[in-house]
Formats: structure tokens, C-alpha cells, sequence
């Protein structure tokens, strides 16, 4: 029995698509379940802003009646006009390993794609730079991290089997945490901020923390405009960013620093890893997985990078090594072990050069493919 390919229209179909990873990978350790609430809610345009300026499609492969095999395509119509590009984005692709399958479901895509007058189509790459982004090419013996994709080493032969090709990647490192504080870089550190006229924004409670966080944003639009896949959040989406990292960030893995005039130049963010609370709730926060959840941001002994950028009139000031210098500190007082990377660009050099001043080592690669359609 064929293939057959069905476009996702009910909600009920939309759980099964969101749902086929967790038990294609139920027997992975290495993989770790999103929050399903937040899987559906990205099909949502009530809650996924990100549609008001993309199209989205979700497929489901099926054989003998059995799913097997999903797919997602974007047009992000936003980042095509900025770029003048004519891209069809896939994402959520996952399969068993039949190559006939990713056929299927690549030609029913790329179908859908030429009706919207795209020429070239490329990922896994998200709605925006936020988003999970990049096939995991190399680290399949480790964790992943919860804000990555997780797949099988057989998912790439199938991509380059249809004839994608290597885009761009992005490298992930693990950091060791010193066990001492350095008193000579702290006080390189204290010079660089005497010197500048910057000073790292202390922020006692949550309270005072939610203005920043929208600081914060802007200097994440500013600061990462150039990089791959980028677009420009709304401020409907920054609204939705900030609600939703408040309840889950901690003061002591936050660093701003501010000018004279209090206005945010630069930041670094990282929390404690979601992975051993994601594995025990899988990825369901309701009626009880939140309190796990919770329980796990005091508890971790590792850290997850979210993100880390500088205002782009005062970069090469050494703002980045005073981030890392005081969560460094702050890691060390709260007993942590290592913080993992995101997903950085391969050739964002004022990025991936950092790690040549810590115990780091480049654990996981991911890639986007492209081809012509």
C-alpha cells in the first residue's frame, strides 16, 4: 500500500500532528517533548500572531491507515518582501524511516508552495528566529536541549536523497562552570563598566523586571536584523514574549546592562534547563505539570542559553564578556555545573570566538537545507 498525504483541517488532526513526534522518538532518551499547549497554540491564529503575515500548512503522511510521517510549510511573506526572496519554510519534520514517505510529503508541500509563487524551499526553520530552527546533523548521542528539534540521523540522507543542500548551520556548545570566581576578570569586568559608563541593571524582583523585558526586545530586533531567517517581532508578539518568559525567568541567570539614561544595551538570558521536567510531564503543563515545571527551575544543575545580544553602536566594547562575567558569578553561587548554548550561526564569529575563553566544547551542529523548486 502507497503513501497517501492528507492536509491537517481539524483539530482533532492538528493533536495528532503535534503529538506524532512524541511517540515517534517515545523510545529516544535523548529526546525531549515541547509543551503540547504551546504546539497547538502555533496553529492557532488566535494565538500565533506570527499568521497574520505567513500561510501555513501542516501534513500528515499516512500508510495502511497508520500515521507516519508530518510535515509543516511557512511562506513568511514578511521576511520574503524584506529579502526579496521567494522561499517556502518546512519545519516539524518527522518520519519514520521511509524514504517514500518523505517523498510524499515533500512533494504534496512543494505542490502547495508553486501555488503561492515560491521558488526555493528551505529549513526546518520556524515562523521567526524564536522558533526551533535546523536539523540536528551531529550530537545525536547527547540530550537535546527544549528549545531545539531532536531527530533520527536518517532524516538528513532523506533530505539530501530529494536534493537539499547545506544553507547554513548552527553550533551548539556546552560551557563549563568554573568552581571559583575569577577576582582578576571581575575586576576587568568593573574597569571595562568604569570606563564605558555602563552599569549592570540590578532588578530585585519580577515586578520591576517586565519594563526591561520589553527593553530587552528591542534590542533583540535591533541586534539580530542581519542574522539568518530573522524578522522584526510586532509588538503583539513581544507582548505575548514577555508574559510568557516572566513566570519562568531567574533574576540571578538575567544580566542588562544599562547607559546612564537607563536604556538597555545590553543583555544576556539563560534559565535552568526544562528537560528533566519536560520528560517527566510529557510536554503537558495541565492539571499538574506546571507544578513539576516549577519545581525544576530551583532544582537543575544546568543551565539553557536563550539569548545573548548587544546593541549594534556599542558592540566591540567588551559588553558580552560583562554579561557572561556576572552570570558566570551568579552560576557559581547557585552550584551549577555547565549552561548549554542555543543555536548559534557557524559564522557569527563575535559569537562562537567567545567560547574560545571558557572549558567549552561544540556538542551538537544543526542545519538548514535548501533546494530549488
Amino acid at each position: 500500500m502507497g503513501v497517501e498525504v492528507r492536509v491537517v483541517t481539524t483539530k482533532k488532526e492538528t493533536k495528532q500532528f503535534m503529538e506524532f513526534a512524541n511517540i515517534l522518538y517515545q523510545d529516544e532518551p535523548n529526546y525531549i517533548p515541547p509543551i503540547f499547549s504551546d504546539e497547538m497554540k502555533s496553529a492557532d491564529p488566535k494565538y500565533n500572531l506570527n499568521l497574520k503575515y505567513c500561510d501555513a500548512i501542516l501534513l500528515l503522511a499516512y500508510k495502511e491507515g497508520k500515521i507516519v510521517g508530518r510535515l509543516r510549510g511557512v511562506v513568511n511573506h514578511k521576511y520574503n518582501d524584506k529579502n526579496n526572496l521567494k522561499h517556502l519554510r518546512f519545519n516539524h519534520f518527522d518520519v519514520i524511516d521511509d524514504f517514500e514517505v518523505t517523498k510524499a510529503l515533500f512533494n504534496r508541500l512543494i505542490e502547495w508552495g508553486k501555488e503561492k509563487g515560491m521558488e526555493e524551499i528551505n529549513g526546518p526553520i520556524g515562523f521567526n528566529d524564536l522558533d526551533k530552527q535546523g536539523l540536528l546533523i551531529e550530537g545525536f548521542d547527547l540530550e537535546g536541549m527544549f528549545i531545539t528539534y531532536y531527530n533520527f540521523p536518517y532524516h538528513m540522507k532523506h533530505l539530501e536523497k530529494l536534493g537539499f543542500v547545506k544553507d547554513v548551520d548552527w553550533v551548539e556548545y556546552r560551557v563549563k562552570v568554573p568552581t571559583e570566581i575569577n577576582p582578576r576578570i571581575t575586576k576587568i569586568s568593573n574597569r571595562l563598566l568604569e570606563k564605558s559608563g555602563f552599569k549592570i541593571q540590578e532588578i530585585p524582583t519580577k515586578k520591576q523586571l517586565k519594563p526591561y523585558l520589553y527593553k530587552i526586545f528591542d534590542i533583540y530586533n535591533e541586534a539580530f536584523a542581519p542574522l539568518h531567517g530573522v524578522v522584526e517581532l510586532t509588538k503583539g508578539q513581544i507582548d505575548q514574549y514577555v508574559n510568557q518568559y516572566l513566570p519562568i525567568i531567574n533574576l540571578d541567570f538575567l544580566s542588562i546592562i544599562v547607559d546612564k539614561e537607563d536604556n538597555v544595551v545590553a543583555f544576556g538570558l539563560l534559565g535552568p534547563s526544562l528537560n528533566e521536567a519536560m520528560r517527566k510531564i510529557k510536554g503537558r503543563l495541565f492539571p499538574f505539570g506546571f507544578i513539576t515545571l516549577l519545581r525544576s527551575l530551583k532544582r537543575t544543575k544546568v543551565l539553557d542559553m536563550y539569548l545573548v545580544a548587544v546593541k549594534p553602536d556599542v558592540q566591540g566594547l567588551g559588553l558580552n564578556s560583562i554579561l557572561m562575567n556576572d552570570i558566570t558569578n551568579n552560576a557559581i553561587k547557585n552550584h551549577i555545573t555547565y549552561a548549554e548554548t542555543g543555536p548559534e550561526l557557524e559564522d557569527n564569529d563575535k559569537i562562537t570566538s567567545f567560547w574560545k575563553n571558557y572549558n567549552a566544547d561544540l556538542v551538537r551542529r544543526r542545519r538548514c537545507f535548501i533546494r530549488k523548486i
